[in-house]
């Protein structure tokens, strides 16, 4: 079991940056691939962006490509969501998950085995 605690959610103006950090609870954070998901009022939860357990692989959703940076760092046990030039279609609830299955870097929500509970991102036009 491992515990996700989101934070750094807020309202920013349409071109700003913000950045969202996701602490977890377990020692053994580097044995889990780590991945953002956002959802916005009325819609389905979908794809951010995924990190391996060493960090060396990354993938991202194509509407955030460019514009957000996910990162870790294991002696914290914290993954980030670095966002820049965000715009107003960004904002929703984000979500940091965590999953035990190495093998890939996944995008579906039903992969990944824990969720934190969110933190709002506003963005103002």
């Amino acid at each position: 079991q491992v515990q996700l605690v989101e934070s750094g959610g807020g309202l920013v103006q349409a071109g700003g940056s913000l950045s969202l950090s996701c602490a977890a609870s377990r020692r053994t954070f580097t044995t889990y691939n780590m991945g953002w998901f956002r959802q916005a009022p009325g819609k389905e939860r979908v794809f951010v962006a995924a990190i391996s357990w060493i960090g060396g692989r990354t993938f991202y959703a194509d509407s955030v490509k460019g514009r957000f940076t996910i990162s870790r760092d294991n002696a914290k046990n914290t993954v980030y969501l670095q966002m820049i030039s965000v715009k107003p279609e960004d904002t929703a609830v984000y979500y940091c998950a965590a999953t035990r299955d190495l093998r890939d870097l996944y995008t579906a929500a039903d992969k990944y085995d824990y969720w934190g509970q969110g933190t709002q991102v506003t963005v103002s036009s």
